[in-house]
C-alpha cells in the first residue's frame, strides 16, 4: 500500500496527457450502456403480438406437407410441388399471400380515410383559390380608386385654372362679383364670412367637381368666347362654334 514513487519506471511509462483519461471513461461508459441494452433485448419478455408474428412468419415460410388435406387433394390430382396450377400450367405457382389486419378499425375505414383527405385537400385548395381571387379584386379596386383618384385631382386641378381664367376675363369686362362665388378662386385665408357667403357655399357644395367644371365652361364659352381647352378666346359665338372642337376635354384630345 506503499505510495508509488512517482520516478519510477511503472509512473513514467503511463499515457498522462490531457483528456485521455476522459475520452477512456467515456468509451468504456458507452460499451457498457451497449452490454445492457443487449442483456435487456434478450431478458425482454415478448409481446403476444410478436409472439403470433413470430410463428406466423415461421408457418408461411415453411412448405404444405403431405399432412395438409389440401395439398394432398392436390396431389390426388395430379399437382407437383413448384409446378403451376391449371389445366395447361397457366396459374400462379406461389400461394397468394396473406394481408392480415393488425388494426382495430372496421372494413372501408382506409377508404374513408383517403376520402376525407382528398376532400381536405380540396378545401384548401378551394380556400386558396378564394383568397387568390380576393386578393385579386382587391387589387383591381385598388387600381379603380387610385385612377379615379387621378382623375379627379386633374379635374380639380382644371376647375381651378377655369376658375382663374373666369376671374381675370371678368375684371376685364369689370365685373366685380362673381356670378357665383365659386366661379372665383375664393382667398387663400378667409377671417370672417356673412350668413350671405355661408349659404352660397352650401349651395356650391351641393354640386361635384364635374359638374362645375361642366358648368363653368359653358359660362366662358357662352359669356367670353373663351375655351378653357383651347386656351384662345374667340371673337364670337359662330366663330367658337366653327373654329373649337367641343367644350370638353374628350372633344379636344
Amino acid at each position: 500500500d506503499e505510495e508509488e514513487d512517482y520516478m519510477s519506471d511503472l509512473f513514467i511509462q503511463q499515457d498522462v496527457r490531457p483528456g485521455l483519461p476522459m475520452v477512456r471513461r467515456m468509451k468504456e461508459a458507452i460499451q457498457k450502456e451497449e452490454k445492457q441494452k443487449e442483456a435487456n433485448e434478450k431478458n425482454r419478455q415478448k409481446s403476444i403480438k410478436e409472439e403470433e408474428k413470430e410463428r406466423r412468419d415461421l408457418v408461411l415460410k415453411s412448405a404444405l406437407g403431405n399432412e395438409n388435406k389440401g395439398f394432398a387433394l392436390l396431389q390426388k390430382m395430379g399437382y407437383k410441388s413448384g409446378q403451376a396450377l391449371g389445366k395447361s400450367g397457366e396459374g400462379i405457382v406461389e400461394p397468394i399471400p396473406l394481408n392480415i389486419k393488425t388494426g382495430r378499425s372496421g372494413l372501408g375505414h382506409e377508404e374513408l380515410k383517403k376520402r376525407k383527405a382528398e376532400e381536405k385537400l380540396e378545401n384548401y385548395r378551394q380556400k386558396l383559390g378564394m383568397k387568390k381571387q380576393a386578393n385579386e379584386q382587391a387589387a383591381d379596386q385598388f387600381r379603380i380608386r387610385f385612377k379615379n383618384k387621378q382623375e379627379e385631382r386633374k379635374m380639380e386641378g382644371d376647375l381651378r385654372k377655369s376658375q382663374r381664367a373666369c376671374q381675370q376675363l371678368d375684371m376685364q369686362k369689370d365685373i366685380d362679383v362673381p356670378k357665383e362665388t365659386w366661379y372665383w378662386l375664393e382667398p387663400e385665408e378667409e377671417d370672417n364670412k356673412d350668413e350671405e357667403d355661408k349659404e352660397d357655399e352650401c349651395t356650391s357644395s351641393d354640386l361635384s367637381v364635374s359638374e362645375k367644371l361642366h358648368i363653368l365652361t359653358a359660362y366662358l364659352r357662352e359669356e367670353h368666347f373663351y375655351c378653357i381647352w383651347c386656351g384662345t378666346t374667340y371673337e364670337d359665338s359662330e366663330d367658337l362654334s366653327s373654329n373649337c372642337p367641343g367644350d370638353s376635354a374628350a372633344d379636344h384630345d
